[in-house]
């Protein structure tokens, strides 16, 4: 995407993005860039078909108590965890729904609150089993139509992430 400070196109992303299990943490010149991944989890509402006819496609955010916040599900990655697999294993612990991952959306560059650099990636998923249940993280799950996700989402780099997704989905239409 271009015009949009901070978020970059992702594409080939592939396992190789591993985080080494054991490395001493003076050897690691990256180490300053913090790395998170997460999904923006989407389903057809009534009337959807992939021919696009009467599309009702929604998003799925979640609310932090802690942070006061409505965003989408994503966190910091583990030790030897790719980004695909940390973004699988973050949206299934805050949403607790098992996802199947799709494409690749726009990735987002920016501060953690610390003012340290990070990059999130993302990705499309929609959601193979499972149920929300109140956690330690997520107190709450509100799946949105696209269209409407401005209107609850508190960060404008999850607004471009839907952006990306609605793309996406729009060429698969």
């Amino acid at each position: 995407m271009t015009g949009v400070t901070g978020v970059t196109g992702v594409t080939g992303v592939t396992g190789v993005n591993r985080l080494p299990r054991r490395a001493p943490a003076r050897c690691l010149p990256w180490r300053a860039m913090i790395e998170a991944a997460g999904g923006a989890v989407w389903r057809s509402g009534a009337g959807w078909s992939r021919a696009g006819a009467g599309a009702e496609l929604e998003v799925l955010v979640v609310h932090r108590p802690h942070r006061r916040d409505w965003s989408l599900p994503k966190g910091k990655l583990r030790r030897g965890e790719t980004p695909l697999e940390a973004a699988l294993r973050e949206v299934r612990e805050e949403t607790g729904l098992r996802c199947r991952p799709g494409a690749p959306l726009p990735e987002v560059l920016g501060l953690d609150r610390k003012g340290r650099p990070k990059r999130t990636r993302y990705w499309a998923m929609e959601p193979v089993g499972g149920r929300f249940r109140p956690n330690g993280e997520v107190d709450e799950v509100r799946w949105v139509l696209l269209g409407q996700a401005a209107s609850l989402l508190t960060y404008h780099h999850d607004l471009v992430v839907v952006h990306g997704l609605r793309e996406l989905l729009a060429d698969v239409a």
